[in-house]
């Protein structure tokens, strides 16, 4: 069931998925400061909820987000430090380190409008699943400034420069399909498929190991800034640090089941385990 405590934000809670949903229709779900606090403070949380075993951001209405909220992000931001310098530290910690950087996966269920600040969440979560019909746009360049905050950062880490140079400086939007094509979004799907083939992928996560899972998930990250050389220590002292974390000694068991027993196919299944650190 929603949680009633947040203004701005539902939380859902079914067979492993936690769904969150950003909760201002009226507003195309643009972020404004209650809402960042909220996110920041749910991503928190969820962190260590052992129910949540994927987490699904998504928006509600005919919205993912419209980005930031003029009003309150900014022009009631410039008034007042306080809440600027909050509002901005809380959105870099929820759509930045906290989503990026989880220990559960995260799925970014695109249903409609995504512009501005809102491609932070969608870069940062760990996969995207886009409505063929959504409508992306970096529409800064249009009315007098950059794409700023992380945004333009981490456009170029998830796409080419020359599509990021283009749709940045020309302020054109594309859809669902485009964003597929472009490698924004793994992939986009009809809208009516769109639900059912965010819960196909949740399950396919879910059939992992949730340590090894999480282990991978911030390996790959972690490397993409590092020379070979120093992707290539962090990683072989990750692979020995995932062996004491994860309990159900899962390499063990699957070279076990792979050598002596005949029974285990690493290419095509999953040694199953239940823990996670």
């Amino acid at each position: 069931m929603s949680q009633p405590k947040y203004k701005t934000v539902l939380v859902d809670k079914e067979n492993g998925i936690t769904w969150v949903t950003f909760n201002r229709p009226e507003k195309r779900n643009a972020f404004n400061p209650t809402m960042v606090y909220e996110l920041e403070e749910i991503f928190l949380d969820l962190e260590t909820d052992d129910e949540t075993r994927v987490i699904v951001v998504t928006g509600a209405g005919n919205s993912w987000s419209a980005g930031m909220d003029l009003k309150e992000y900014f022009r009631e931001g410039d008034a007042n430090p306080r809440t600027r310098f909050r509002s901005y530290t809380s959105m870099e910690r929820w759509a930045g380190e906290l989503l990026s950087m989880s220990r559960k996966p995260s799925i970014a269920m695109v249903n409609g409008y995504v512009f501005g600040g809102a491609f932070i969440p969608v870069c940062n979560a760990d996969f995207a699943i886009a409505a063929e019909d959504a409508v992306f746009g970096l529409s800064e360049v249009n009315w007098g400034v950059i794409p700023g905050g992380a945004v333009a950062k981490v456009l170029v880490d998830t796409i080419n420069i020359r599509d990021a140079m283009y749709y940045a400086t020309t302020g054109e939007t594309f859809d669902g399909k485009k964003a597929a094509e472009i490698k924004l979004v793994n992939f986009a799907v009809p809208r009516d498929r769109l639900r059912a083939e965010t819960i196909a992928l949740a399950n396919k996560l879910m059939e992992k190991n949730p340590t090894v899972l999480a282990y991978t998930k911030q390996a790959v990250k972690a490397v993409r800034q590092m020379s070979y050389n120093e992707a290539l220590e962090y990683l072989m002292a990750k692979g020995t640090a995932l062996r004491f974390a994860d309990r159900n000694q899962t390499r063990d068991e699957g070279i076990k089941k792979f050598i002596d027993k005949k029974e285990f196919k690493p290419g095509y299944t999953a040694i199953k385990g239940k823990d996670a650190d």
